[in-house]
């Protein structure tokens, strides 16, 4: 299973606070195998920023903004869309 997780907004509050139910969960998906990506706007300094947070609370990732080789292979090529089984933003809209 492959993630793909915001971070502004949804891994890191809107008061800059962590979303810790939200870390451990992944931590515990990516015990039982699933591949967590970082899947962020941010770029830079920022991006080193939020990777660094998300390191500070236990939640390391298999890759940033960048698909997993099991997603190339599937797909045929190296799609700009990150694909993912699971997408958590917080923007997502909710089923009609």
């Amino acid at each position: 299973m492959i993630i793909a997780v915001d971070f502004d907004g949804t891994l890191q509050l809107d008061d800059c606070s962590a979303n810790v139910a939200l870390m451990q969960r992944l931590i515990a998906e990516q015990r039982r195998g699933a591949v967590v990506i970082l899947w962020t706007t941010r770029e830079g300094r920022r991006l080193m920023e939020a990777v660094k947070f998300c390191g500070q609370h236990g939640l390391r990732f298999a890759y940033v903004n960048q698909n997993a080789p099991e997603a190339i292979r599937m797909l045929g090529h190296d799609s700009r869309k990150i694909y993912a089984d699971i997408y958590i933003d917080d923007k997502a809209v909710r089923p009609w």
